[in-house]
């Protein structure tokens, strides 16, 4: 691995019975970029975010992150190595306020992280962490309202917020804007690109929505039936003539 790939996968497969999920698939994420994963359903996309993330292990290959083996490490021993991963379905403590969900997961990387029942007057540098993160994600004014009573954009907000509390350095988003109108997306875009640049991070992007894919990533690896279909720039990929085929009446209306 050279010195500007900080994640990469070789040789990943998946199968799940007599599916293969994921066909001996190796990609290679560059640092301080924005790497989408793009596909229809059944391409196979979703199972290798989840070997990459941690939630499930592959059948066969290896994921290196900064030339390290974490094939068989959890999630959460990865958050600690510096990645962090956001999920279809909002992740958050539903009965704490957003400066409480805020607060924990920047505490939970600290020395304090086995101390969560302590007045949260005593982690004021916590708190100040954690406003700052408000801030960035766009929730000022929110500070103190119920993680379940906020509406689904915001919750969106508040699950990112939660994810770089805690600092990482390798970014997985999977589809941070399921369950968005048309009119939230933009904001949230913007949100993360300023997230992604704010500490020169790296982001790794399964969307369906074609526009934001286009409009934000450097890179587009593309997979059809479990394996890596094409990879490029937005550019690239838009002509492609065998991107174009494979997602004729799919995907290729939107690239087009």
């Amino acid at each position: 691995m050279t010195s500007d790939i900080i994640l990469e996968a070789v040789g990943l497969s998946k199968v799940f019975g007599g599916l293969v999920a994921v066909d001996n698939v190796s990609i290679q994420i560059r640092r301080q970029s924005m790497h989408a994963i793009i596909g229809p359903n059944g391409a196979g996309k979703t199972t290798l975010f989840n070997l990459l993330s941690g939630v499930m292990p592959p059948t066969t290959g290896q994921v290196l992150y900064k030339s390290q083996d974490i094939t068989h490490i959890s999630p959460q021993k990865r958050a600690a190595l510096g990645i962090g991963r956001s999920y279809q379905i909002t992740n958050i403590f539903p009965n704490l306020t957003v400066l409480e969900n805020i607060r924990l997961a920047a505490q939970a990387t600290g020395k304090d992280n086995f101390r969560m029942f302590k007045l949260a007057d005593s982690f004021r540098g916590y708190i100040d962490r954690a406003e700052g993160v408000i801030d960035t994600v766009g929730l000022t004014g929110r500070e103190l309202v119920i993680a379940r009573n906020l509406p689904h954009g915001e919750k969106r907000k508040l699950e990112l917020g939660i994810m770089i509390a805690c600092d990482p350095e390798l970014l997985l988003f999977d589809e941070p804007t399921a369950g968005m109108s048309s009119e939230q997306v933009p904001e949230l875009i913007n949100i993360i690109n300023k997230v992604v640049q704010q500490k020169e991070r790296t982001a790794i992007l399964v969307e369906h929505r074609m526009d934001m894919v286009m409009s934000i990533s450097d890179t587009i690896t593309v997979m059809n039936q479990g394996r890596i279909l094409a990879e490029g720039s937005p550019h690239e990929i838009a002509n492609n003539r065998q991107v174009q085929t494979a997602y004729l009446g799919d995907l290729y209306g939107e690239l087009a």
